[in-house]
């Protein structure tokens, strides 16, 4: 069962750098794609109070959900790599 969740955007480059981290650590993920649109991004919203992407939801985080892609790929790099 994956228990770790990343909410980004096929499009988007900081999206991209995250999924290339989690796919070199051989790290399982699911991803949910959010709309182009941030007015549109409501299941992110509702979880993070945010619209920006990419966040990323894992059990090793103590607050839950990380964003910005370069503390994403640091935090997995640090706790998986």
């Amino acid at each position: 069962m994956t228990t770790r969740e990343l909410y980004g955007r096929q499009s988007c480059p900081y999206s991209e750098k995250v999924r290339k981290t989690l796919e070199e650590l051989d790290l399982a993920y699911e991803e949910t794609n959010v709309p182009e649109k941030h007015a549109d991004r409501t299941e992110v919203e509702n979880r993070t109070g945010q619209t920006g992407v990419p966040i990323l939801f894992d059990p090793n985080l103590e607050d839950d959900w990380l964003d910005d892609s370069m503390a994403i790929v640091d935090f997995l790099e640090e706790t998986y790599g």
